[in-house]
């Protein structure tokens, strides 16, 4: 089965393009302010209609209220909605209920535990994204482009579809893929030329690399 790519927070045009070029899977956006990536909804509209059908739209969301996602789905056409905070899995189908739309729940990950817990929302999401646990200074719950230990999620058994992010480069995806056994991953500031700005070739490097590597 072909890697399938996500480039998240995207903010410009050039960024969009080179993705959906590159043949990336997933374009997201970042409707949380405290990011760096962050686009207003309105922006986030204009750069979403530069995906073709078969690109999925991704919106990602820390803790939102109703009327917070209400507000970017009445201006965007989403096709995922990415939870990326601490949303309970009654949340997540509150979520999924309200939106209309599947549901990427993003969880941190540090030690086997944390992977044993995920399985809580195997019941509830239509995708889980590992990511790595934030610092504990950190300002957001993704993005702070660090890693965790891959080969813990060889113990994963859940029947639910799930992605790696957390810390990819075009230089370390492949090796991340062996370790994990991921069939999607996502990748944010590995991208980028500066936070928020996105490369093109470090776009097209990475989906390049990631698919011609293999998963174990």
């Amino acid at each position: 089965m072909k890697t399938q790519v996500k480039i998240c927070g995207l903010t410009d045009a050039r960024g969009v393009t080179a993705a959906v070029d590159a043949g990336a899977n997933f374009v997201g956006f970042v409707f949380f302010r405290r990011s760096p990536r962050f686009v207003a909804p309105e922006a986030a509209a204009v750069l979403a209609s530069l995906a073709p059908r078969g690109v999925k739209k991704v919106g990602l969301f820390v803790n939102p209220t109703d009327a917070e996602l209400e507000k970017v789905l009445n201006a965007v056409r989403l096709d995922v909605i990415q939870l990326h905070g601490k949303e309970t899995p009654a949340r997540v189908d509150a979520v999924r209920l309200f939106a209309g739309l599947p549901v990427m729940k993003a969880l941190g990950i540090e030690t086997a535990k944390d992977l044993h817990d995920a399985k809580t929302y195997a019941d509830h999401a239509d995708w889980l994204l590992f990511d790595a646990k934030p610092p504990k200074d950190a300002t957001r719950p993704g993005g702070n482009a660090k890693s965790f230990d891959w080969s813990l999620l060889k113990a994963f058994g859940g029947r639910i579809a799930w992605g790696l992010a957390g810390g990819l480069t075009r230089t370390n995806v492949a090796k991340a893929l062996k370790e994990s056994g991921a069939r999607l991953v996502d990748v944010s500031s590995g991208v980028e030329s500066r936070p928020g700005v996105k490369s093109p070739a470090k776009i097209r490097a990475f989906v390049m690399a990631a698919r011609a590597a293999k998963a174990s």
